[in-house]
C-alpha cells in the first residue's frame, strides 16, 4: 500500500467522521496519537474536548443545548500504565478495564473489543474505531467494529497490529468513507500515511486545517517521547465551552 498524503485526503473529503491517526515522527523520536470528531447535526457539533487526568473526554459545549448524550459523550483518551488508549466511544472504558485488570496486557485490547459491537444508530450503524499505543516503543494497534455493509445481523471485528512502526509513517482509520445517506462505513485496511512533521504543534495544525471547516468539531494530538515515555497533549476546539 502506497503512503498517502493524509492532509490532501482529508481536504478532499467533507465527512470522514471521527478519525484516528497513529504513527511516528520523521526523526523517529516521537510517537503521535491524533483523534478528531466531526458532526453534521447541531447535537453532534455541540461538543468540546476537555482534559482529564491522562487523557480527554467529550463534553457539551453548551449543556443547555444538549439533546441526547447517547454515543456523543464519552472518555476518548485514557492512559493505563504505559499504554495510551484512544477510541470514538465508550469502548475506551471497556478497553481500560481489561488492560488495568491484567498485569500482562497481551491481547486485552482484542478481548475487550470482542465484547462490543458497532453503534446502535441505524441506518448508519457507525463503526467503533479504537487504537492503543505502547508509550515505551511506539508500537500500536488499530481496530474497527462495523456491520457488514449495513447488515445489522452481521458484525465484523478487525484488528491491525503494527509492532515495528516506521519513522515518518503512520496509519489512519475513520468511521466513514465519505458523506452519504446512509453514511458508508470505512472499508479495507487502515490507510498508510506520511507523517512529515517533527514538531507536534505543526502536525496538529496541519491536520486541523485539513478538516472540513463546517463539520470539524475538535482535535486531540498527543506527542510521546520514545526515549522517556512522557507525553504532551494538544486540544483544538472549534466551539467554546459555556460555563455552567
Amino acid at each position: 500500500m502506497m503512503k498517502k498524503n493524509l492532509n490532501k485526503f482529508l481536504a478532499g473529503n467533507d465527512y470522514p467522521g471521527r478519525g484516528i491517526v497513529l504513527g511516528q515522527s520523521p526523526d523517529g523520536e516521537k510517537a503521535y496519537v491524533a483523534y478528531w470528531i466531526m458532526g453534521r447535526s447541531s447535537n453532534s457539533r455541540n461538543r468540546v474536548f476537555e482534559p482529564i487526568p491522562g487523557g480527554i473526554r467529550t463534553v457539551a459545549a453548551d449543556p443547555a443545548k444538549l439533546e441526547d448524550p447517547h454515543l456523543i459523550i464519552y472518555n476518548a483518551v485514557l492512559t493505563l500504565r504505559e499504554t495510551t488508549v484512544v477510541t470514538n466511544g465508550d469502548q475506551t472504558d471497556t478497553i481500560a478495564k481489561f488492560i488495568s485488570g491484567n498485569l500482562f496486557p497481551g491481547y486485552s485490547f482484542e478481548a475487550a473489543l470482542a465484547t462490543r459491537t458497532y453503534e446502535d444508530d441505524a441506518p448508519n450503524f457507525t463503526p467503533r474505531i479504537s487504537g492503543v499505543v505502547d508509550n515505551r516503543t511506539g508500537a500500536y494497534k488499530l481496530s474497527i467494529l462495523k456491520s457488514c455493509e449495513g447488515n445489522a445481523a452481521s458484525v465484523q471485528r478487525q484488528t491491525f497490529d503494527y509492532p515495528q512502526p516506521v519513522a515518518g509513517e503512520g496509519h489512519f482509520i475513520s468511521t466513514y468513507q465519505k458523506n452519504g445517506s446512509p453514511i458508508p462505513s470505512f472499508a479495507g485496511e487502515p490507510m498508510r500515511v506520511a507523517i512529515d512533521e517533527n514538531d507536534p504543534d505543526k502536525f496538529a495544525y496541519k491536520l486541523w486545517d485539513s478538516l472540513n471547516d463546517d463539520n470539524k468539531v475538535s482535535l486531540f494530538v498527543r506527542s510521546i517521547s520514545l526515549a522517556t515515555g512522557t507525553y504532551e497533549d494538544m486540544i483544538l476546539n472549534k466551539y467554546t465551552a459555556v460555563e455552567g
